[in-house]
């Protein structure tokens, strides 16, 4: 059994949004057992933001959260680095809307929680272990969760690009993989799509030190972290996806050019039917058979 972790102290950062481009500094605060992940808006008398799947706003180029006409934006890196540090419960001060991209990854959360440290907490960790299976299909795109023992991510990308193409990742999320293999991977642009993206209000914020940028055939900010940078990026943005809701999966989710509207489509259909999954304390518990299956579209 393990039990849920909060930080030992304060952690704070200073950057811009990408979308917005408006500069934003956040702070990580502890928070007591079984509080999970809630954001603060500073800004606006401190009004709070759950992380969780009945606040997700629209999704298309990131994962906001609104509730009550408040909104959070971009939240997915910060959640994946909760996710892969171990961090169950925090309050994420922001002074503005949207969380700061820093270098287009994980890392730099991850960083920054590990220096502050983590404490442990009396409350047992639950986990939702997947007990049926669930397929979303939305033309060529696809995400499926499906039993397991452990929690693993399979992900498979397609971009008519010479330094992209078909690229498929797969990862165990234990053992530090996420921080090994996962955090570094940073967010990817196309140059020939910028003034378009920007028009229409998206990536006020990119620029060559925090998003990698692609030309019809090379990398103008390279080198590469990973020879498959880019899926694993999507990876990352999926871990944080599916950490709205509220608890890690023990399962295995298996993705198809999805993004994060279908992720989050996901999030929200296994929150509706709790017959899919099983309530547990115990990270690696035995499989049981899966019962009948799920086929849905989105």
């Amino acid at each position: 059994m393990t039990y849920e972790q909060t930080i030992r102290q304060e952690a704070s950062c200073s950057g811009i949004g990408l979308h917005s481009g408006a500069p934003v500094t956040m702070r990580i605060l502890p928070a007591p057992a079984g509080a999970g992940i809630i954001f603060r808006r500073t800004d606006l008398d401190g009004f709070h933001i759950e992380a969780n799947s009945r606040n997700v706003a629209k999704v298309s180029y990131a994962t906001s959260l609104m509730k009550k006409g408040v909104l959070i934006s971009t939240t997915e890196h910060l959640l994946a680095a909760c996710v892969g540090v171990g961090l169950d419960n925090a309050i994420i001060e922001l002074d503005n809307l949207e969380l700061p991209l820093l270098d287009g990854s994980a890392q730099p959360f991850v960083d920054m929680i590990l220096n502050a440290g983590l404490r442990r907490q009396r409350r047992a960790r639950t986990y939702y272990r997947i007990r049926r299976e669930i397929e979303l299909h939305e033309g060529d795109k696809f995400i499926g969760v499906y039993p397991g023992p452990g929690y693993s991510v399979s992900y498979a990308i397609d971009f008519p690009h010479p330094l992209i193409g078909k690229e498929i990742f797969e990862v165990e999320l234990s053992d530090g993989q996420f921080h090994r293999e996962i955090a570094a991977a940073r967010t990817f642009g196309f140059k020939d799509q910028e003034r378009q993206m920007k028009n229409m209000g998206l990536i006020r914020g990119a620029s060559m030190e925090n998003v990698i940028v692609l030309t019809e055939d090379s990398v103008l900010n390279g080198p590469l972290r990973f020879p498959d940078e880019f899926v694993r990026h999507k990876v990352l943005d999926l871990i944080g996806d599916l950490a709205l809701l509220g608890r890690r999966i023990i399962g295995r989710v298996v993705a198809n050019r999805a993004g994060h509207a279908m992720h989050t489509a996901l999030v929200s259909r296994l929150c509706k039917d709790p017959s899919l999954w099983e309530e547990t304390t115990e990270e690696h518990a035995p499989m049981i058979a899966p019962a009948v299956e799920v086929n849905a579209t989105v």
